[in-house]
């Protein structure tokens, strides 16, 4: 079962903006393409929107402890 954008937010709350859900669709088609596991495209999708630029970013933390 190919993935689109839209089904990112059913596999994780992480996917919030229109570049982590491409992300993870892209990410767990290809996996599913390569390894034909769907259990795993969804791990590895996962975490690459973790690890997505924009959400490293997004919890930087300034000196006091408060988000920026």
């Amino acid at each position: 079962m190919p993935w689109k954008m839209s089904d990112a937010t059913r596999f994780t709350k992480k996917a919030d903006t229109p570049s982590k859900k491409k992300q993870f669709s892209t990410v767990a088609n290809k996996v599913l393409k390569e390894s034909g596991d769907e259990g795993k495209a969804i791990m590895v999708a996962n975490a690459a929107v973790k690890n997505h630029p924009s959400h490293k970013r997004e919890r930087k933390r300034t000196r006091s402890g408060q988000k920026k």
